[in-house]
């Protein structure tokens, strides 16, 4: 069994820059993901057991940056130039495998923070 707790959402204005951080319960494969209104929860961002390789989400990538303190069982993402359509609900997934090739797929995580709200205006 593995605990996740996020935080760092907020509501911010479009540019602005926020960081989420999941605290885990043990050490495990990381994701994040999000979820807006009325779409389908959708990946971000995964970052493997050792944070050797990271992967991004198309939308994102140079502007948000996966990362982890494995000393605090911690993963973080830092999120830059933030635009309206990253309004969502962001969430932290654990697989309790070191690597996998499916981390973009929701059902390859057994476990699931509560989320974190991330509101930016426009």
């Amino acid at each position: 069994q593995v605990q996740l707790v996020e935080s760092g959402g907020g509501l911010v204005q479009a540019g602005d820059s926020l960081r989420l951080s999941c605290v885990a319960s043990r050490r495990t494969f990381m994701g994040w993901f999000r979820q807006a209104p009325g779409k389908e929860r959708e990946f971000v961002a995964a970052i493997s057991w050792d944070g050797g390789s990271t992967y991004y989400a198309d939308s994102v990538k140079g502007r948000f940056t996966i990362s982890r303190d494995n000393s605090k069982n911690t993963a973080y993402l830092q999120m830059n130039s933030l635009k309206p359509e990253d309004t969502a609900v962001y969430y932290c997934a654990a697989d309790l495998r070191q690597s996998t090739s499916r981390y973009f797929a929701r059902d390859n995580y057994n476990y699931w923070g509560q989320g974190t709200q991330v509101t930016v205006s426009s």
